[in-house]
C-alpha cells in the first residue's frame, strides 16, 4: 500500500512509519473538495491578491515619498536617483548555501517482521498475589472470559489479540503462546530471532493470570500441567529475544522488568569488558546493545493495574491496539455530567464507519487522533528521538502514538506507564489533548442522530488547526517557537478538501528560510510532497513547484527519489506550460537543475525525456531568470555526459547560447558561459569533430567575455577556459613557451631576425611550409584554425583559438579583481609549471655582440611558432631544429617538444608516444580534474533559500532600511538647503579661512570631498587615505590594487546620497570600486567590484592613465585617456556599450558629462588643446559632433556644472587660460586668464566659483566674470610655509569649501565663512 494518497484512493500513510492520513474519496466538505483557501499560493507562493498588495505597498511607499517631498523634508531627486554596484552580486560572496543541520532523513530504517503474543492468563484462576476486588475489569481484548470456557476463552483472547496488531502491522508474523512453559517461551524467541534476522521483534507479555514480577528480574509462566508458577529469567529472555527488539509488558509492577532488563544489559557489557581486559588473546565477540531495546511498561515498579469493572482488565494493551474505542469509553466516564444523558457506553460501542475511511464518523475520529498524537509528540520529544521511535519502524510509531494516549488514560487511574527511551510525562498534559477532547465532544454529540439516519458533519478540527497555523505564520520567525501545528498540515495534504490550503500555508512556512524547510522535512513532509507529483491538478502546480524549489535549495540529496518517481516529468510539463506565469516556470527550471545535477542516471532519464530541446525552447522568453536557469540547466545536463553532448550539438545548443553572451544581465551572461563550459569540459572521446566545436565556443568565449566588466562572468570564463587548457595542454605549452620566449627576447634586447632567408623567400608562407616541414605529423589533437596540407601542418598560427584563448588567460591572471586573478593564475601556472624547471633557450642568454648577421648561414629563417605575416617578430632557428611548432632539443628541451607532439587526447589510430618518452602518467590521469571550480551555480540556487514572499525591503515602507534611507535623505536635504542659504547670502567667498590642513603618506595626485559626511578622500600614487577635517585625523587608509602598485589616474564617488562608494581608476586601465571606507562605516574596506575600463593603457609616470565621468542617473560611466578610444560603459548591465574612435595621437586628459546625463552628451579634453564635444547615442563613426580648438596647450579639467549653467561648459589648460564654451556654438563664449602652469581646476556646482592650482604653488579663485576672488599661497601660522605645487583641488558639492593637495604632501582645508566653527559644521 502507497503511504500517500494525492487523489483520495483510500490509501494510507501510516503504515510507512509517519502521521496516518486515512482515506477520502469524494469529500463533502461544506466548502467543496477544491475550495480556493484565502492565502493560496500564486505567484512564487504568493496568494492571489499578492500581487494587488504589491502594488498597495508600491503605492504607499510613492504617497510616503510623495508627502516627504512635498513638505519639504527629502528632495525627490534623491529617490529616483538609482544606486550602482548594490546587488546581491557584488555585495555577497559568490558561494552557496551550506546546510548545517543534520540530515532529516531516518537513519537505519527497519520493520517490526515477527511477532510473539505471550498470555499467562489462567482463565478461572487469580493469582496469590493480586487481590482483587468485586466487582472488578475483567475484559480482555474486549472479551468476557467468564462467558467463554476457560480453554475457548484464551483461544479467543488470543486471536483478538493478534487481530488488533494486525490493524498496525498486517505484514508481520504473528505466534501466540497461550499460558506456556519455559520451554515454550524458549523456543518461540530463538525461532523468531532466527527467522527475522536483523529485523524486529515484537514480545508482548500479558501476566493477568500470574504473580507480579519479582525484583530479581523474573516474570512467571507455568509448568506442563499448570500446577506451578515458574520464575522465567529477563536476562534469559533478553538472550532468547536478541536484538532490535519491542518488548510490551502488561501485568501490575511492570516497571520492574525494564528496569532488570537495563541491568542485565550493562552486565553483557561489564562481562564483556572485564574478559577482554583480563583475557586479551580470547576473541570473545562483543555482546549485543541490548541497550537499544524499546520497553513499553502498563505502570511503574510497586504499581498495580486498574480494575475499574467498566474498563478491560487489559487497559494498556486497549490503548495500544484499539486507541478509538479506548478514548471514546474513558472520555464518556470522565465527562458524563457534560454529555448529552442519552449517550451510552452501549452507543459507542455502535459508531458507525471503518478506521480506515476517513469520510465515515470512527475513520475521522482516527485520522484526528493520529495528528493529535503525532502533534504531541513532535512538540515534546528531542528530534533524535521523534525520528526513531516515530518515524524508523512503522509499528513502533503506532505503538508509541497509541502509548501517548496511555500515558493520559493510565494516569488518571494512578497509574505511570513507563517507556524506554523515556516520553516525557508532560506529553499527558499537552494542549492538543483540549482539542482532542473538544473533537469527541462535537462528534458524540452528533451520534445519537447519526445513529438514526442522519449525514454526519465533518469536524471543524482541521480548519481551526490550519487557522492556528496561518496566525503563527504572521508573526512567527527563526528565534520563535516552531509552530505545534506543523504535523497536522502534514496530515491535511492528502485531504482533497483541506490539500490546497495546506500546501499554500507549508509554502509559506518554507519560505520563511532554511530551517524552516528543515523543519518541514524532519516532520516527514517528503514523502507526502513527492507522491503529490503524480496528482493531475492545474491549481496545485504552482504550490508545488514553490515548495520543491524551496526544499532542493535547501538539500538536494533528494533529487535520485524524484527521478526513481518520474517526478521530473512533472516540473517539466510546468517549464513548458506558458499558461503559467514565467516566476513559476523559472522554479521549475531550477528545481530540474537540482535534479539532473551530478547524477549521471537522471541524466540519462532527462535525455530520454528531451529535456535538453525543451530547454532549448525556452530560450526565446524575454523574462531573464528563466533564461538563467534554462542554461544553467543545458550546462548540468551535459556535464561529464557525452550523450548528452552530441545530442546538443545535433540540436546546435552550444549555437543557440550564443547570444545570452551578450545578455544585459550578467547573471545570464555567466549562466551561459557556465554552460558553455561545461559543453567543452566534457571528457567525451576526442575527435576533429569535437575539436571543431570547442574551437568555435573557444573563440565565442573569448571575444565576447574577455572584456566584460563583470567579474561574476569573467570568473566563469576562466573555469570554462580551464577545459580546453586540459584538452590541449601540448599545444597550449607550445604557446606559452612561445609567449616567454618573445618576452624574453624583448626584454633582453636582442635583434630580431627577418623571417626570410638570404634568397628573400619568406618561409613562414604555406607555400614553401611543405618544404620545410615535410618530415613533421600533424598534432592529433590540433584544433581548427591551424592550416594543414595532406600530413604536415604549420607551426601555430597568431591569432588562433590556442593564442586568444592564451592571452585572454594571461590578461585575466592581472585580473583588477582578486578572485578572478587567482583562479586565472592557477590554470595558467598549471601550463607554466610543465616547462618552468627546463633549461632556457641558449638563444635568450646569448648577447647581442653573438648575434650573427640576417645573412649568416648558421641560422634558418623560418620563424618559429607563428605562422602568418602578422604575427610579432621571434628569434629564428634553423630549420632542422623545427618540430610541431616549437623548437628541437638544441633550443628546448625534449620533454617539452615530446609533450607537444604527443598530446593527451589523440586519435584513435595514432601512433602515440614513444616508449622512450618521459611521460608524466600522474598528470595524464588527473588532466581531466578541473584546475578551478565555481561557486555560481551553487550561489545563484542560494537566492530559492531566501524569502521570496517577503517584500523586499525598498518595497516595505515599515522597514528599517526604508526608515534608514528617510533619515538619510532628510540629513541630505538639510545640508543642501544650508550650503544654498550660504551661497547666497555670504556675498563672494574668499576660500582663505584654513580649517584643516594634514600632512599625507605620500604626495597627493587627488582630493575629493564626501558630500554629507565631514570626510575628504586623498589619493597619493596607489593608497587612498581618508581624513576627517572637522576633528583634524586620519581615519584610515587602503591600497587601491595589489600586488603591483599602479599609480591612480581618477576617482569619484558614487551613491553618495545613500551608500558611498569609492570609484578608482589606475593607469593599468582598471577602474574599482570600494565600499565601507567613510568615517560612518567601521568595518574595513571591500572591493565591491573591478574591471578593466580600457584595453591596452600603457602604465606611465607622466601621461593620462584612465579618466571616467560618471552618470548617476544613466549608470553610465565614460572611460578614456592612454588609449586611441573612448569607452562607454553601461554598468547597470556591465557591458561596453560603444567605442568611439579618438582619431588623434594623444592622450585624453579630462572628461566631463552632465550629472543628469539626459541628452548623452560629454566633452573630452585632449593633450593637444583641443576640446571635443561627443554623443554617445550616435554610431561610433558619428560620435563626434563638435570640436572646440581655443587652447594653445594640453588641457587639464573640462566642467559641466549642472546646477549653475545649462548646455555650458568650462575647460581650462595648462596655460592658465579658462574658457566658456556654448555647446552649441564652435566658438568661446568667455576666457578667463589664471596664472600659468595650471596643473589642475575645478568649478563649485552652487557657487560662481573656479579654483585653479598651478606648479608654480598657488592656487587663485576665481569668479565666473573673472575677477579673482583669492590666492591661497601660503599655509596658515605665523611665518606660513610657503605652499608646494598644487597637484589637486576640489570644491565640497554643497558646502563652501575647498580641499587643496599639494606635492609638499600637505592637504588643507579652506573655507569661504569667515567662522571657522560655522565653517565646520
Amino acid at each position: 500500500m502507497s503511504a500517500v494518497d494525492p487523489d483520495g484512493d483510500g490509501t494510507s500513510a501510516a503504515h510507512e512509519g509517519r502521521p496516518h492520513p486515512t482515506t477520502n474519496g469524494v469529500s463533502h466538505h461544506p466548502d467543496g473538495p477544491f475550495a480556493l483557501p484565502q492565502h493560496a499560493l500564486n505567484f512564487s507562493g504568493q496568494s492571489p491578491h499578492h500581487g494587488d498588495f504589491l502594488s498597495a505597498s508600491e503605492s504607499a511607499i510613492q504617497k510616503r515619498i510623495a508627502l516627504l517631498c512635498l513638505e519639504g523634508q527629502t528632495d525627490s531627486a534623491d529617490w529616483r536617483t538609482p544606486l550602482a554596484f548594490t546587488q546581491k552580486r557584488h555585495l555577497e560572496l559568490i558561494e552557496g548555501y551550506e546546510n548545517s543541520v543534520d540530515s532529516w532523513r531516518v537513519k537505519d530504517r527497519m520493520k517490526t517482521v515477527s511477532v510473539a503474543l505471550v498470555l499467562c492468563l489462567n482463565v478461572g484462576v487469580d493469582p496469590p498475589d493480586v487481590f482483587k476486588p468485586n466487582p472488578c475489569a475483567r475484559l480482555e481484548c474486549w472479551l468476557d472470559p467468564a462467558a467463554l470456557g476457560t480453554q475457548k476463552a484464551v483461544e479467543a483472547i488470543g486471536t483478538a489479540l493478534q487481530k488488533q496488531y494486525e490493524r498496525w502491522q498486517p505484514r508481520a508474523r504473528y505466534k501466540q503462546s497461550l499460558d506456556p512453559t519455559i520451554d515454550d517461551i524458549k523456543k518461540l524467541c530463538i525461532s523468531l530471532r532466527k527467522s527475522s534476522k536483523d529485523e524486529r521483534v515484537l514480545f508482548h507479555y500479558n501476566g493477568h493470570g500470574v504473580p507480579k514480577p519479582t525484583v530479581n528480574g523474573e516474570v512467571w509462566v507455568f509448568n506442563k500441567n499448570y500446577t506451578q508458577y515458574i520464575p522465567l529469567s529477563v536476562y534469559d529472555l533478553q538472550n532468547w529475544m536478541g536484538v532490535p527488539s519491542l518488548y510490551v509488558y502488561d501485568c501490575s509492577n511492570a516497571g520492574i522488568i525494564v528496569e532488570s532488563f537495563l541491568q542485565f544489559a550493562n552486565s553483557h557489557q561489564e562481562e564483556y569488558e572485564y574478559h577482554r581486559k583480563n583475557f586479551p588473546d580470547d576473541t570473545k565477540e562483543p555482546p549485543q546493545q541490548y541497550g537499544t531495546c524499546i520497553h513499553l511498561a502498563a505502570c511503574a515498579n510497586g504499581q498495580e493495574l486498574p480494575s475499574n469493572p467498566l474498563l478491560p482488565a487489559d487497559l494498556f494493551t486497549s490503548c495500544l491496539t484499539t486507541p478509538i474505542k479506548t478514548a471514546l469509553r474513558w472520555y464518556t466516564l470522565q465527562n458524563k455530567t457534560r454529555l448529552l444523558p442519552e449517550i451510552t457506553l452501549e452507543m459507542i460501542d455502535k459508531i458507525p464507519g471503518q478506521m480506515n475511511d476517513r469520510r465515515t464518523m470512527l475513520g475521522e475520529l482516527n485520522w484526528i487522533f493520529t495528528a493529535v498524537t503525532d502533534t504531541i509528540a513532535w512538540n515534546s520529544l528531542p528530534r533524535d528521538l521523534f525520528h526513531r521511535l516515530f518515524r524508523q519502524d512503522l509499528l513502533v510509531a503506532s505503538l508509541f502514538r497509541n502509548f501517548l494516549l496511555a500515558e493520559r488514560v493510565m494516569r488518571s487511574y494512578k497509574c505511570s506507564p513507563i517507556s524506554y527511551p523515556n516520553i516525557p510525562h508532560s506529553t499527558a498534559q499537552h494542549p492538543m489533548w483540549d482539542a482532542w477532547d473538544f473533537t469527541l465532544d462535537a462528534c458524540l454529540c452528533q451520534l445519537p442522530a447519526v445513529l438514526e439516519g442522519a449525514d454526519y458533519v465533518y469536524s471543524t478540527f482541521f480548519t481551526e488547526q490550519l487557522t492556528a497555523f496561518q496566525v503563527w505564520l504572521t508573526y512567527g520567525s527563526e528565534e520563535r517557537m516552531p509552530p505545534e501545528q506543523l504535523p497536522i498540515v502534514l496530515q491535511v495534504l492528502l485531504s482533497q478538501s483541506h490539500r490546497l490550503r495546506a500546501l499554500d500555508l507549508l509554502g509559506r512556512f518554507v519560505d520563511l528560510g532554511p530551517w524552516a524547510v528543515n523543519q518541514a522535512l524532519s516532520v516527514g513532509i517528503f514523502p507526502y510532497v513527492l507522491k503529490l507529483l503524480q496528482s493531475s491538478a492545474r491549481e496545485l502546480r504552482p504550490l508545488l513547484v514553490f515548495i520543491w524549489a524551496k526544499i532542493l535549495a535547501v538539500d538536494d540529496t533528494c533529487q535520485s527519489e524524484i527521478v526513481r518517481e518520474g517526478g521530473h516529468k512533472y516540473f517539466l510539463d510546468i517549464l513548458t506550460d506558458s499558461y503559467l506565469p514565467v516566476e513559476h516556470r523559472t522554479m521549475a527550471a531550477f528545481v530540474i537543475s537540482k535534479t539532473f545535477a551530478e547524477n549521471a542516471a537522471g541524466q540519462e532519464i532527462g535525455l530520454k525525456d528531451n529535456v535538453i530541446a525543451i530547454c532549448l525552447e525556452q530560450m526565446a522568453e524575454p523574462r531573464g531568470t528563466l533564461r538563467q536557469w534554462v542554461a544553467i540547466t543545458l550546462g548540468v545536463m551535459w556535464t561529464k555526459n557525452a550523450q548528452a553532448r552530441w545530442a546538443a550539438v545535433r540540436d546546435s545548443a552550444y549555437e543557440k547560447l550564443f547570444p545570452l553572451l551578450h545578455d544585459p544581465c550578467p547573471e545570464i551572461r555567466a549562466a551561459a558561459v557556465f554552460a558553455l563550459g561545461t559543453f567543452v569540459g566534457n571528457d567525451a572521446d576526442r575527435s576533429d569533430h569535437a575539436n571543431a566545436i570547442d574551437s568555435v565556443i573557444g573563440m565565442q568565449l573569448t571575444n565576447s567575455c574577455c572584456e566584460d566588466a563583470s567579474p561574476l562572468v569573467r570568473k566563469e570564463l576562466v573555469a570554462a577556459l580551464q577545459w580546453l587548457i586540459l584538452h590541449f595542454e601540448g599545444q597550449f605549452t607550445s604557446v606559452a613557451y612561445q609567449t616567454e620566449e618573445e618576452e624574453r627576447v624583448r626584454d633582453s634586447g636582442i635583434t630580431i631576425f627577418s623571417p626570410k632567408d638570404n634568397d628573400g623567400v619568406d618561409k613562414r608562407s604555406p607555400e614553401n611550409h611543405m618544404s620545410f616541414n615535410h618530415h613533421k605529423r600533424a598534432p592529433s589533437s590540433a584544433l581548427p584554425g591551424m592550416p594543414q596540407h595532406q600530413s604536415t601542418t604549420t607551426p601555430l598560427r597568431h591569432g588562433t583559438v590556442f593564442q586568444n584563448v592564451w592571452k585572454v588567460l594571461l590578461n585575466c591572471s592581472r585580473d583588477p579583481f582578486p578572485a578572478v586573478a587567482k583562479s586565472a593564475t592557477s590554470v595558467t601556472q598549471r601550463i607554466r609549471g610543465k616547462f618552468a624547471s627546463l633549461p632556457v633557450s641558449p638563444l635568450i642568454n646569448r648577447s647581442d655582440s653573438d648575434t650573427p648577421d640576417r645573412g649568416s648561414p648558421k641560422f634558418g629563417c623560418t620563424v618559429t611558432g607563428l605562422g602568418d605575416s602578422g604575427s610579432p617578430p621571434t628569434k629564428t632557428v634553423p630549420p632542422s631544429k623545427l618540430t610541431n611548432a616549437i623548437p628541437k632539443p638544441a633550443d628546448v628541451p625534449a620533454a617539452l617538444v615530446n609533450l607537444h607532439r604527443f598530446a593527451r587526447t589523440r586519435k584513435l589510430f595514432d601512433a602515440g608516444p614513444n616508449q622512450d618518452d618521459d611521460v608524466d602518467e600522474d598528470m595524464a590521469v588527473k588532466a581531466t580534474d578541473a584546475i578551478v571550480t565555481s561557486q555560481f551555480v551553487k550561489w545563484c540556487s542560494k537566492s530559492f533559500t531566501l524569502p521570496m514572499m517577503k517584500l523586499r525591503e525598498e518595497q516595505d515602507v515599515s522597514a528599517n532600511a526604508h526608515y534608514q534611507r528617510e533619515w538619510k535623505f532628510m540629513r541630505n536635504h538639510v545640508v543642501r538647503n544650508s550650503s544654498l542659504v550660504d551661497t547666497e547670502n555670504a556675498g563672494p567667498p574668499r576660500y582663505d579661512t584654513q580649517i584643516f590642513i594634514n600632512r599625507n603618506l605620500e604626495v597627493p595626485s587627488h582630493v575629493l570631498f564626501d558630500p554629507l559626511e565631514p570626510v575628504i578622500y586623498v589619493a597619493d600614487r596607489n593608497q587612498i587615505s581618508v581624513w576627517n577635517y572637522e576633528k583634524s585625523f586620519r581615519v584610515g587608509s587602503f591600497p587601491n590594487s595589489h600586488p603591483r602598485p599602479y599609480r591612480i589616474s581618477d576617482m569619484t564617488l558614487i551613491n553618495a546620497h545613500d551608500s558611498p562608494f569609492l570609484l578608482v581608476a589606475a593607469d593599468d586601465g582598471s577602474v574599482r570600486a570600494w565600499k565601507n571606507s567613510s568615517s560612518t562605516e567601521k568595518r574595513s574596506e571591500d572591493l565591491v567590484t573591478a574591471w578593466q575600463a580600457l584595453p591596452e593603457v600603457l602604465p606611465t609616470t607622466r601621461g593620462s592613465g584612465v579618466v571616467f565621468s560618471w552618470e548617476p542617473p544613466t549608470q553610465h560611466l565614460i572611460a578614456a585617456g592612454d588609449a586611441k578610444i573612448i569607452r562607454v560603459w553601461n554598468m547597470t548591465a556591465e557591458q561596453k556599450v560603444i567605442d568611439i574612435p579618438t582619431r588623434l595621437d594623444c592622450s585624453v586628459t579630462t572628461l566631463s558629462s552632465e550629472p543628469t546625463g539626459s541628452n548623452g552628451v560629454f566633452a573630452a579634453g585632449y593633450q593637444d588643446g583641443s576640446v571635443r564635444l561627443y554623443d554617445r547615442r550616435c554610431s561610433a563613426a558619428d560620435a563626434q559632433i563638435m570640436v572646440f580648438d581655443g587652447h594653445a596647450s594640453a588641457v587639464v579639467s573640462t566642467k559641466m556644472p549642472d546646477h549653475v549653467l545649462h548646455h555650458k561648459l568650462y575647460s581650462g589648460s595648462v596655460d592658465g587660460d579658462v574658457k566658456l564654451w556654448d555647446l552649441r556654438l564652435p566658438n568661446s563664449v568667455s576666457v578667463i586668464k589664471t596664472v600659468s602652469g595650471m596643473s589642475t581646476m575645478d568649478v563649485h556646482a552652487r557657487a560662481e566659483v573656479i579654483c585653479c592650482g598651478s606648479v608654480n604653488q598657488t592656487a587663485n579663485v576665481y569668479s565666473f566674470l573673472g575677477a579673482q576672488v583669492s590666492s591661497i599661497r601660503h599655509y596658515d601660522g605665523f611665518m606660513g610655509q610657503r605652499i608646494g605645487s598644487v597637484s589637486s583641488v576640489a570644491f565640497h558639492p554643497f558646502k563652501m569649501l575647498l580641499a587643496v593637495a599639494c606635492s609638499d604632501t600637505y592637504v588643507s582645508v579652506y573655507t569661504g565663512l569667515t567662522d571657522k566653527k560655522s565653517a565646520r559644521q
